[in-house]
């Protein structure tokens, strides 16, 4: 993890229905098809889904990043692997029982498993998870083998990772994680680096590696699309102090957009908020960047079924306060009788709630009602007349504060939002689920159907609206700025009339 130091610790840095008609047959049949479609789309993220990793980061306090030995927090380089063992299973005690954690990523780097007697003894940590059916993640950090987010010393890394595959490559519970946060690479250039790695050692079995994305691994859809790292999982990082300030909606649709295509595959490795200042992750309300934005990782996180190891349970970057705001866990005790208190409860179960458990109150439904405009043109998406029938068109027109031009943005589920008529109470809908160029967009009352599921896919503070059923977007015909004129799909582009932004209301 990187992060930009400011006075108080950190500064916020560099996120249908079918269509019926009036015979009841084609109803039915057109509803069916529907359904399948929903069906199909749905079952992606389920297939290869992440979220068996429930994790925790156990980091060095004064953060990983180190050109000596790791000895995360808690731990003594004095200790011997039997001493290791044991305070690692206290911490691990509780981990388990308080949040139901059953993965620990663990920090190596070239210095620590060259170390005969500290490597020894530090494996006392990783052989104590394994050996109680956790899973461990071996990441490793810049060490002065690596710096500047590159690899300088290629043969010490690979030794390094030779020593540590052929320890750990048939324990089915480790996996490895060639770097963390590969910043100093071109894109192209980390894909060959990870590539090599791959082929390099062999005796880690690629269903158990995650490559990280690019940048700060912050980005997957270039890892997601080179056909080499099919087999592997993917190391995602999202935080707020990457990026300026968003909504909640804001973020969600950044974080799955930066998932790519991949999200089934991928593990969020890092990710965390404040845990010291009493911040609360239930208030859906919240107007608190962090809160905002820890909310959206967990729902995009449970959206798709992804795992993750929140950054972090222990150590991390301790600044003025002696300890990183970020740790969930306080630590107390002495020799082997560690014990962790959860510094904040709301935080906690807001993980939890990204893992899959049902934990206090889901998202509620959002009651804001939103003006659509279009970039090119700055008119507002618009029901036509008759405004409450379904089949009426939706298009372009100039604002006038009409409810028929008012929307709420209705969570579907998986990255997705239902889009529906203030007026009406209607669905913004493809019609007959049509996947072809230049299908009309109406309104129609909600269903299930994939074709009135919309992504909302970031392009700076504004974003296109793209239909789940055809991957199509939501577009005003050859860019035209008059009134009236009517919605269709089209082939998603760079163009202004694909551009959407909203407006609370």
């Amino acid at each position: 993890m990187t992060r930009i130091k400011s006075p108080d610790g950190y500064a916020s840095g560099p996120s249908s229905s079918a269509r019926s008609s009036h015979r009841l047959l084609t109803a039915l049949v057109a509803t069916a098809l529907a359904a399948m479609a929903s069906i199909v789309v749905f079952a992606a993220p389920a297939q290869a889904a992440t979220r068996q990793f429930r994790g925790m980061n156990w980091a060095v306090l004064g953060d990983n990043f180190s050109t000596g030995l790791l000895v995360v927090q808690g731990l003594s380089q004095s200790d011997s692997n039997a001493t290791v063992r044991a305070k690692a299973n206290a911490v691990y005690d509780d981990l388990a029982s308080t949040m139901g954690v059953n993965t620990v990523r663990l920090p190596i780097n070239t210095h620590t498993v060259a170390n005969t007697t500290w490597w020894n003894a530090y494996r006392g940590a990783i052989d104590a998870a394994t050996e109680r059916g956790f899973k461990v993640i071996l990441a490793y950090w810049e060490d002065g083998a690596a710096s500047g987010g590159k690899i300088t010393n290629l043969a010490a890394w690979n030794t390094m990772w030779s020593s540590v595959t052929n320890t750990y490559g048939s324990n089915t519970n480790v996996y490895f994680e060639p770097m963390n946060e590969p910043h100093g690479y071109t894109s192209v250039d980390w894909r060959n680096v990870a590539a090599n790695w791959l082929g390099y050692h062999t005796s880690a079995v690629p269903s158990r590696v995650l490559i990280g994305g690019t940048g700060y691994s912050q980005d997957l859809r270039d890892i997601c699309n080179d056909s080499r790292f099919n087999a592997t999982l993917l190391s995602f990082h999202h935080y707020a102090f990457f990026y300026s300030a968003m909504t909640y909606d804001a973020f969600r649709s950044h974080i799955q957009t930066r998932l790519g295509n991949c999200a089934s595959r991928a593990v969020a490795t890092e990710f965390g908020g404040p845990m010291s200042t009493g911040l609360d992750y239930g208030d859906a309300n919240s107007t608190d960047n962090f809160v905002r934005h820890i909310r959206a990782m967990a729902q995009v996180m449970r959206d798709n079924q992804m795992g993750g190891t929140y950054w972090p349970a222990l150590g991390g970057k301790p600044g003025t306060i002696g300890y990183d705001w970020y740790s969930m866990f306080a630590l107390s005790g002495s020799g082997t009788n560690l014990n962790l208190t959860v510094r904040n409860a709301s935080g906690a179960d807001r993980i939890r709630y990204a893992w899959g458990d049902t934990v206090g109150d889901s998202t509620p439904q959002p009651t804001t009602f939103y003006r659509v405009n279009v970039r090119h043109s700055g008119k507002a998406m618009d029901v036509q007349s008759p405004n409450t029938d379904n089949g009426a068109r939706v298009g372009q027109y100039t604002y006038g504060g009409n409810a028929w031009q008012q929307w709420q943005f209705s969570d579907a589920g998986s990255g997705y939002w239902r889009i529906v008529s203030r007026h009406s109470g209607k669905c913004l809908d493809v019609v007959s689920a049509s996947t072809a160029d230049g299908a009309e967009l109406v309104q129609y009352t909600c269903g299930t159907g994939a074709n009135q599921q919309f992504q909302m896919v970031a392009n700076g503070s504004y974003f296109q609206l793209r239909a789940r059923h055809s991957g199509k977007c939501v577009d005003v015909p050859a860019a035209s700025t008059a009134d009236g004129v009517i919605l269709k799909q089209y082939t998603c582009n760079t163009g202004t009339n694909q551009q959407w932004s909203r407006t609370a209301v």
